[in-house]
C-alpha cells in the first residue's frame, strides 16, 4: 500500500517541544551537580579563547553564553544541550521533506533516532559530542542544497557550518573526508561544479582564528588527543580486538533502532541503485565516517570511546527509510508509533532510575555545597572578590561555575605554584591535593570533602 501525504508539522513540533521537555526536567530534578564535562566546557568558557587544551573552543562558548544569560542555574544547562539536539531532528526533517516530499517520511526518519541513546540517555551531558549535532545535520542539509541548487548562498553557509562542525569537534573532519569522496564522484561523472569551492571562503575564514591559536599553543589539542590514543602502550592485538569491540558496540546501540524499523515495513527487502545520486549521497555520508573510525582503531589499535560516535547516525534514519520506502505499510504505523512512545518513556524512566539509586556519579558530587563553604570563609577573611580558582577542570570548574562572582578557571596548579593573580584587587582560591596544598599555601588553607581548599585576598 503507498502511503499518502500526510502533514505531519504538529507531530513533529509535538515531538520536538516534549523532547526538550523532558530531557531538561528529568536530569534537573534528579542530579544534585552538573556532568563532567558540561563542567569542563563552563571551566573553558570563564576564559573566552580560540582553542582549549583539550578540544576547540565552541562548546565553551555556548556554555558561556549560557551563564551570562541564566548564570548558575543547572537547567538551563541541559536545555541548552537539548537544543542542540532539536535542532538536529528539526534540520533532518526538511532535509527529508527534499529527498522524499513525503513527511511521513520525513517523520519517521526523525522518530527513528529515539531508538539511538546518543540521542536522549546521554544528551544531559553538554559536550563537544553534543555540539557538533546541529554543524553537522547543517552542513550535509546546505551541502545537498548546494549540489541541487548551485547557489553561493548555500555553498557559504557550508562552508560556515562546516567551521563550526570542526570547532566543535575535530573528529567532524570525518564527515568532511565523506563529503569530499562524493564531491569525486561527480567529478568523474562531470557533474561537478566549481562554484562550491566558494564555501572555503566561509570555511577558512571561520576556521583561521584557531589555527592561529593551534599554533600559538604548540597544538596543545592535538598533544592531547595523541596521549590520550596511549599509543606507546598498544600492542599488536589491540588492531584486532578494538576494532572487533568497536563494531559490537555499534551493533548493539543500533538494536532499538532497527526493532522501530521492522515494525514498520511489511518486508526487509531493500532497493540499492548505485546509479541513483541521492542513494550513493546518503550511503556515503552514512557509512564512510563510521569506516573512518573503524580504519582508525585498525591503523592505531586504539580503543574508541562509543560516546565518540554521537553525531555519526543524525542520517540513518534518512537513509534506512530511503532503501526501503516502497515496503512501508500504513497500517503497520501504529506498531511503529507504540515501540517508539515505548522508547520514549523507557529512556528517561531508566535516565531517573540510575540517577536516583546510584550515589556515585559525578552527577552527585556536593559542588555548590562545597562552593557554598568557600564563600562563607572567604567573606569572613578577605575584603576584596574571588577573581581566579586554580586546580583541574573538574574541582576548580565547580568552583568557578557556583561561586558568586564567577571567577576565571586557571590550571596554575599544575605548575606547582601558588601565587597571587596579576590584578591585585581579585583574590585566589586553589583546589587540589591536601597533602600538596597544604605545604605550598601562603594563605589560609582547609579541608573540605577530600580536597585542599587555599585562599589569598586582600585580609580584612
Amino acid at each position: 500500500m503507498k502511503i499518502k501525504k500526510i502533514n505531519n508539522n504538529k507531530t513533529l513540533i509535538f515531538f520536538l517541544f516534549a523532547h526538550v521537555v523532558v530531557w531538561t526536567l528529568i536530569p534537573s530534578v534528579s542530579n544534585t551537580n552538573l556532568p563532567l564535562d558540561t563542567i569542563e566546557a563552563l571551566a573553558w568558557g570563564s576564559n573566552l579563547d580560540w582553542g582549549y587544551s583539550k578540544h576547540p573552543p565552541f562548546s565553551a562558548w555556548m556554555v558561556e553564553i549560557f551563564y551570562q544569560i541564566f548564570g548558575n542555574q543547572d537547567w538551563a544547562y541541559y536545555f541548552l544541550s537539548q537544543l542542540f539536539v532539536i535542532t538536529a531532528f528539526f534540520i533532518i526533517f526538511k532535509f527529508s521533506e527534499d529527498f522524499f516530499r513525503n513527511k511521513i517520511f520525513s517523520l519517521i526518519s526523525v522518530l527513528l533516532l529515539e531508538g539511538i541513546y546518543f540521542y536522549n540517555f546521554t544528551t544531559p551531558e553538554f559536550n563537544v559530542n553534543v555540539c557538533q549535532l546541529p554543524f553537522w545535520s547543517l552542513t550535509v542539509y546546505y551541502c545537498w542544497k548546494g549540489i541541487k541548487q548551485n547557489d553561493i548562498t548555500s555553498w557559504l553557509l557550508l562552508g560556515l557550518f562546516a567551521a563550526c562542525g570542526v570547532l566543535s569537534k575535530y573528529l567532524f573532519v570525518y564527515l568532511l573526508v565523506a563529503i569530499d569522496i562524493f564531491f569525486i564522484y561527480l567529478i568523474k561523472k562531470k557533474k561537478f561544479n566549481s562554484k562550491c569551492l566558494i564555501s572555503l571562503i566561509s570555511f577558512f575564514a571561520i576556521l583561521t582564528p584557531h589555527f592561529v591559536w593551534l599554533a600559538d599553543s604548540n597544538y596543545a589539542t592535538f598533544s592531547y588527543a595523541f596521549k590520550r590514543t596511549g599509543l606507546e602502550q598498544i600492542q599488536f592485538l589491540d588492531h584486532i580486538y578494538n576494532p572487533i569491540i568497536f563494531l559490537g558496540k555499534q551493533f548493539g546501540i543500533l538494536i532499538p533502532f532497527f526493532l522501530m524499523f521492522l515494525f514498520a515495513v511489511s518486508k526487509f527487502k531493500p532497493k540499492f541503485n548505485f546509479k541513483d545520486k541521492k542513494f550513493l549521497f546518503l550511503l556515503i555520508i552514512n557509512i564512510v565516517p563510521i569506516l573512518l573510525m573503524l580504519l582508525t582503531s585498525l591503523l592505531t589499535g586504539t580503543k574508541l570511546r562509543t560516546m565518540w560516535m554521537t553525531p555519526f547516525y543524525l542520517f540513518m534514519g534518512v537513509f534506512f527509510v530511503y532503501i526501503f520506502q516502497k515496503t512501508f505499510i500504513l497500517h503497520r504505523l501504529k506498531y511503529f508509533f507504540s515501540i517508539f512512545l515505548i522508547l520514549f518513556i523507557f529512556s528517561p524512566a531508566t535516565y531517573l532510575y540510575i540517577s536516583m539509586t546510584q550515589n556515585d556519579k559525578r552527577t552527585d558530587y556536593p559542588g555548590k555545597k562545597i562552593s557554598q563553604i568557600v564563600q562563607e570563609k572567604w567573606e569572613n577573611n578577605f575584603s576584596n572578590k574571588i577573581g581566579v580558582v586554580g586546580g583541574n577542570e573538574w574541582h576548580a570548574g565547580n568552583l568557578s561555575y557556583h561561586l558568586k562572582s564567577r571567577p576565571k578557571w586557571d590550571n596554575i596548579f599544575e605548575t606547582g605554584e601558588v601565587t597571587s593573580p596579576k590584578n591585585n584587587q581579585d583574590g585566589f582560591v586553589l583546589i587540589g591535593e591536601e597533602d600538596i596544598l597544604s605545604k605550598i599555601c601562603n594563605g589560609v588553607f582547609f579541608k573540605i570533602e577530600d580536597q585542599g581548599i587555599c585562599m589569598i585576598g586582600k585580609k580584612k
